[in-house]
This record gives structure tokens, sequence and C-alpha cells, in this order.
């Protein structure tokens, strides 16, 4: 913890932005345990219900993906975080205006503008890090933003759920749109120089000296022509085939109901994926030497963490070993989203950041899409009791990109004894 300390002391900058998720956050998870529940009890716990609410929060940065990184790499990244929270202040508020099941669809329809908002802010944050932080800094700096998401959501969901059930969800709508708008404030007064940021990454080698394309087919040609930055966009993909919110949701609403509607036993869920998605990272950086080689290797460990989480829990017949099983879930899949964002940061140039960002989102979308969209119609297809089959399921099919990472990172390991084979050609 000591080192995450000095890291803070020494980018009082990135400090800031830190900060400003932290916020953010804590108000994000009240507002995903209180429309989640309130999905589920409006449409009597149907699976497909609940997998349209999270294809709302997750089809629109797919789709928009490709703009916002385009407009990631040719706008100041500064202005552009600003003014995602302040829309996303405005727009929360008018959650306030459901009142029962005819109004199911206002939810549906201001989370899709929510998120499209969320699209523009996440590689904008992502790529905005390096600017922020000295080089050598660069890893604990990412685990930090890392396990701060981790954290809020083991603390933002109990806190959701329990401030929910107290005040109400007006009142936990309200704290979220709060949120949003003294994060904005936060990141007005980072001091931002880009030119400075790239400046730094060509005396690295890591920025071209040219004029850069910054047209979005340009990132896909820079992509497909380098290796390495093909190999890290798969992370997050191969990590999201199998998806946890609808079956969360489903197990927490309708198996082991706690609370009114389970918004209890959700944000306990929740909590659990979070508390694992603090410590993985943690414990795997003891044997982070930095490198992006060594990260590669360190990512089969969450690979093969979440492979082992979701038949854990396909077994599991009580609360608390499903509350386990989550929580390793959570492990696995923070070691290999920490470390895939590094591996971009590190490998692609600034002018690049962006547009990889955005690529690297769209692919954890369409994974996280396709499995929202097979679990809902699955879950509506067989009994309760019978769940766990599809969880079990899940679990053999997540050994697919376990394997496939495997072999991506032997033929990687073996091309990179021959640099030139990986040498990008014209980036």
């Amino acid at each position: 913890m000591i080192r995450y300390w000095q890291l803070i002391r020494r980018n009082p900058e990135f400090t800031k932005l830190w900060l400003s998720q932290v916020i953010s956050l804590t108000g994000d998870w009240f507002s995903t345990v209180v429309l989640s529940t309130l999905v589920a009890a409006y449409t009597q716990g149907s699976g497909l219900a609940v997998s349209l609410y999270l294809m709302a929060r997750f089809l629109p940065p797919l789709l928009v993906s490709p703009f916002a990184g385009v407009l990631v790499d040719r706008f100041n990244r500064k202005q552009l975080l600003i003014w995602s929270n302040l829309l996303r202040a405005l727009i929360v508020p008018l959650f306030l205006l459901v009142t029962g099941p005819e109004h199911l669809w206002i939810i549906y329809a201001v989370t899709i503008a929510q998120f499209t908002l969320s699209a523009i802010f996440e590689p904008g944050q992502s790529a905005i890090i390096p600017a922020l932080t000295d080089p050598d800094d660069l890893v604990e700096a990412n685990t930090l933003v890392s396990v701060t998401w981790s954290v809020m959501l083991a603390l933002g969901a109990v806190l959701g759920g329990v401030f929910a059930y107290i005040f109400g969800t007006q009142a936990a709508l309200i704290a979220d749109a709060l949120t949003f708008a003294i994060a904005a404030g936060l990141i007005f007064w980072i001091d931002y120089q880009p030119e400075l940021a790239r400046k730094l990454r060509k005396e690295l080698e890591i920025e071209p000296k040219e004029e850069e394309d910054t047209s979005f087919m340009e990132g896909i040609r820079y992509v497909l022509r380098t290796p390495q930055m093909l190999a890290a966009l798969f992370v997050k993909f191969g990590g999201s085939v199998g998806n946890v919110d609808t079956l969360v949701t489903i197990v927490a609403t309708q198996i082991f109901i706690m609370g009114n509607d389970g918004e209890v036993s959700l944000s306990l869920l929740y909590s659990a994926f979070g508390l694992g998605a603090f410590i993985g990272p943690m414990l795997t950086n003891r044997f982070n030497d930095g490198s992006v080689q060594q990260m590669r290797r360190l990512i089969i460990i969450g690979f093969a963490s979440m492979v082992g989480a979701w038949l854990l829990w396909g077994v599991s017949s009580v609360f608390f070993m499903v509350i386990f099983a989550v929580f390793i879930r959570g492990l696995g899949g923070s070691i290999n989203w920490t470390y895939s964002v590094i591996i971009i940061q590190k490998t692609a140039p600034d002018a690049k950041l962006g547009r990889m960002f955005a690529l690297d989102f769209a692919g954890f979308q369409i994974a996280t899409v396709i499995s929202t969209l097979v679990h809902g119609w699955l879950v509506d297809q067989v009994p309760l009791e019978q769940l766990h089959w599809i969880i079990l399921g899940t679990g053999v099919v997540a050994i697919v990109p376990l394997v496939v990472w495997i072999w991506i990172v032997k033929r990687l390991e073996t091309q990179e004894s021959s640099p030139a084979a990986l040498e990008p050609s014209g980036a």
C-alpha cells in the first residue's frame, strides 16, 4: 500500500482523476442495484427482461465505440471527460419518472443514453492516464484504477442496497446524479498537457515522429499489422465469454432473496465480485516485473480462475459457496482487465490510444452482449432448479478462450525472439 500512497503523492493530476472515479463509481453502483431489482420486480423475474436492461448498458458502447475512439484521439480528452460526466448528471434524474411496470421503457431508454456517454468516457479515461502519470508508475496507476473500481463495487453495491432499502430508490438515483457532477468538477481542475505527453512518448520511441492519421480505419489497419495489439484486444473479449450480470441478478432476486426484492442479496454478490476484483491484481503484482511478456503470462492465471469460478458456481447449492465462486470470477476478470489495459498503454502510440481502447471496449461489449442474450434466453427456457446447468455450461465454454490465450502467448513469445517479425510496418 505504501507504493500506492507514493504514487498518489508523486502524480497529483492523476490523483484528481482517481478521486473523480471514486466518487462517480459510488453513485454508479447505487443506481445499478436499484434498477436491476426494479426490472426483475416489474417483470416477475423474467430473464429476458433483465438481459434487455443489461443490453441497454452494453450495446450502446459497442455501437458508439468507433466514433468514440476517433473523438478521443482528435479532441481534448479532458474536455470530453468533463462533458460526458456533466451530461450523465443531467440524464440520470430521468429515472425518477419510473413509478411502475408501465414505465419500464423509460429505464431502457435512459440507460441507453447514459451508457452512450460512458462509451466516450471509458476510452478517454484510459487514454489520458499516461499523460498524467510518470512512466515508471504506469503499472501501479492502472492497478489502482482497477482495484478502485473493484472496491467501489464491493462497497458501493452494499451501500447502494442498504441506502435504497432505508431511503428509497429515488434517493439512490439522486445520489448517483450528484456524484457525476462532483466528478466533473474534479476533472476540471486537472492540469492536462497532451503535447508534453506525446513528446515524452516520442523520446521513449513509442510515438511516431510524423503526423498521425486519426481515422478509424487507420486504427483498424494498425491493429491488423501489429500482432501484440491484436492479442491485447482479445483479452477482454475472451474474458467476457460468460458475463455474470444476468445470472447474478436472477440468482439474487429469484433464488436467494434477501431484502424487499432481493436488493440485499444482489448487493452481496456484486460486493463479492468487487472484492475478488480488488484482490486479483494485488496478488499477481507480486510476480509482475512490468514487462509485457510477464503480464501476458499472468493473464493465463486470470482466464484459469474464471473457468474454475464458473464450475464451482455450477455445483454450489448454498449462498455462501455462490458468493465465493463470484469472488473468484471477479478475481480472474480483474487480473485480465488490468494487465490488458497496461499492455495497450505500453505498446500503442498516444495518438492511437483512444481508438485502441475504443476497439478494446467494443470487443468486451460484443462478447458481453452475446453472453447476456444467450443467458437471458436460457433462463426463460429452464426451471430455476435447473439453473446450475446453464452455469456449468458457461464454465465449459470459458475453457475455449483460456486455451486460445495460452496458444497466443506461446506464439508471440516464439515470434518475439525475432523482433523483425513483429515490427508494425508504417506505424
